[in-house]
């Protein structure tokens, strides 16, 4: 059975998945590392961009690299993909 979770797409982000939001299914014990290898096989564009993004799962920031986005993801879990915003 798998998980379906929401991805919200932000910025330059929404630009390359061609899109504000989506559901994605995904096996169950996908963890955010595993879902931003996902993401990159869908949309070419988005592979580079995802070096640089910061992510948060539910509401909390998830760094890329540690041990909170090895943690599989929920049924029903929220992703959002932010890329560095430039401004002040």
């Amino acid at each position: 059975m798998e998980n379906t979770v929401r991805i919200r797409y932000f910025a330059a982000a929404r630009e390359a998945a061609g899109r504000r939001t989506e559901q994605v299914a995904v096996p169950p014990g996908t963890s955010l590392e595993a879902l931003r290898t996902i993401l990159a096989g869908r949309y070419p564009g988005m592979r580079e961009l995802l070096g640089s993004c910061s992510f948060l799962r539910d509401g909390i920031v998830v760094e890329p690299g540690t041990p909170r986005a090895a943690e599989p993801l929920g049924p029903g879990a929220e992703v959002d993909v932010l890329p560095p915003f430039a401004g002040g």
